[in-house]
């Protein structure tokens, strides 16, 4: 029997009724977040090398990545890649380390210098026992430095070579006299020396570069530095073979041991989601309990510098040497049907608030932590950049770095965030996470980030300063997963952003679930 029309209009008001009181509770359930913007009391500067990159001899990361060679179908300038470089060069790389990672752990440089044909062919013994052609050497890396406008961090091998070799590889790269090693680059095919800004004495002596102790290794240190040299015109920074993670301990003993005769300390921390090493967790097939698993690993990075700058301190309290995270990133299992030794995996959204609560710690900890290199650069691990053949394209991590640019050089600004908490299972992590900076242009910029997947917040910020206009980019998808494709390149990226008002002396924002805003006060 059909329905009246006044059973109808009973319906069709209950419905309305319903859905009245359905927004009302969606508006309610929004995270309430509050905040207040110091503007008045500018911290430290937030170092430009804190945006570093990666590359190693791993995979595509370089042969494929970077390097196509000059007489490559794939457009490129003395061979390496065009579509690459235009887009590094966007993001405004302030340095590249290289040749790694382990694989400098046993790179000899003699091998990737002179005549591309007749160099030696050796095994990459750390990344898939592949065969490393050399074709891309040291006057590769120092010539693209030159070409992407940035500074050169040469990784030194201490795991198999001699304090002489490293020495004398510094001296071909830098020296302006008439030395042998000198005149050995000119017939290279360079005359005028290269500029090395930094210097890694070693890499993670704790494993691949020799498994030592970390009282042996303060003293290896010791020992191979005092023959790193610069030219009278030039300034090498010397930088330290740190801890992995949480080992406190082997910062104790550099620092005791060695302080004296290093510029920066390193430490590397990998995020890496259900349950550690080995990475079993996929990068691109996950749910809810992955998300926030792997939110929560990249939290632990502020956790890892407070106590690693507090051993620091005890022998440093001027803040001369710097803490640099020379190696960070999440770490998932291989791509299927990839090269298990290749560390081929995608980046999702996901990867791109790795990116952003990683650059808000930092500029947190602008004191002491002064450069970062993240990896890796291309095809490798939690990538800028991804290559197939002739395509390219950028993953959502790259996104980030550029809507951080105003952050380079930039004074740290004290924002705090009062938010609940985001829980999931077993896991809990802030809803909203930020950090404030007045750039080199006069503005003040703040990132947010909504950490929480499902639910949108309102933000509230109280401003110590005047503002009079808001406006911003938004980076966010409609899945946790989404990530960019050859076949849809732009399917997460930044746009413009309109959720966000300045109300006198508040800054008021409604931000959208798992999304990163950044946001320019004028």
């Amino acid at each position: 029997m059909a329905a009246s029309p006044m059973k109808k209009r009973l319906s069709l008001s209950l419905l309305c009724s319903a859905l009245f009181f359905a927004s009302g509770w969606l508006q309610a359930a929004e995270v309430q977040v509050q905040g207040s913007l110091h503007t008045d009391q500018p911290g430290p500067q937030v170092s430009r090398y804190i945006f570093g990159q990666f590359a190693e001899h791993l995979g595509t990361g370089i042969y494929g990545g970077i390097w196509v060679g000059p007489d490559s179908k794939i457009p490129n300038t003395n061979g390496y890649r065009n579509d690459v470089l235009a887009a590094l060069k966007a993001i405004h790389v302030p340095d590249v380390r290289w040749p790694g990672g382990c694989f400098a752990d046993e790179y000899h440089w003699r091998d990737g210098i002179g005549p591309r044909d007749k160099r030696p062919t050796s095994v990459n013994t750390h990344w898939g026992g592949v065969e490393e052609p050399n074709s891309f050497g040291t006057h590769e890396f120092m010539n693209f430095t030159e070409l992407l406008g940035t500074d050169a961090y040469v990784a030194g091998n201490v795991g198999d070579a001699s304090p002489d070799e490293m020495a004398q590889w510094v001296e071909y790269m830098t020296a302006p006299t008439h030395s042998t090693l000198a005149m050995q680059r000119r017939a290279n095919g360079r005359d005028k020396p290269w500029k090395v800004a930094f210097v890694g004495v070693g890499n993670e002596l704790w494993g691949c570069g020799g498994n030592m102790r970390s009282e042996y290794a303060a003293d290896v240190y010791r020992r191979y530095q005092t023959f790193v040299k610069a030219p009278a015109d030039q300034t090498i920074l010397k930088i330290a073979p740190g801890s992995n993670g949480d080992d406190y301990h082997w910062t104790e003993v550099m620092m005791r041991e060695a302080g004296k005769f290093m510029n920066g300390l390193s430490l590397h921390y990998y995020t890496v989601p259900g349950g550690g090493f080995p990475p079993r967790d996929s990068s691109t097939d996950f749910d809810e309990t992955a998300w926030i698993d792997t939110l929560q690993q990249a939290l632990r990075m502020d956790d890892l510098i407070t106590r690693h700058s507090a051993i620091m301190d005890k022998y440093d309290p001027q803040k001369k040497i710097a803490l640099v995270v020379d190696e960070w990133g999440t770490w998932y299992a291989s791509l299927p049907g990839s090269h298990p030794g290749f560390l081929q995996q995608q980046n999702t959204l996901r990867d791109a608030l790795v990116a952003s609560l990683t650059l808000d710690i930092f500029s947190d900890h602008a004191d002491r932590v002064r450069m970062a290199n993240i990896a890796q650069m291309v095809n490798v691990l939690q990538s800028m950049i991804l290559t197939d053949g002739n395509k390219m394209l950028l993953t959502p991590t790259y996104h980030v770095f550029a809507m951080y640019l105003p952050y380079q050089d930039a004074t740290h600004l004290p924002l705090e965030i009062s938010a609940p908490t985001y829980r999931h299972g077993e896991f809990a992590v802030p809803a909203v996470h930020g950090s404030a900076v007045k750039a080199k242009d006069g503005h003040v910029y703040v990132a947010l980030t909504n950490l929480d997947p499902e639910h949108a917040a309102e933000v509230n910020v109280k401003l110590s300063g005047k503002a009079t206009q808001v406006s911003g980019q938004i980076l966010t998808a409609p899945a946790m997963t989404s990530l960019n494709t050859f076949e849809h390149a732009d399917a997460v990226k930044p746009v413009p952003f309109s959720g966000a008002r300045i109300d006198g002396n508040d800054l008021k924002v409604k931000l959208p679930a798992k999304a990163i805003v950044m946001l320019k006060l004028q």
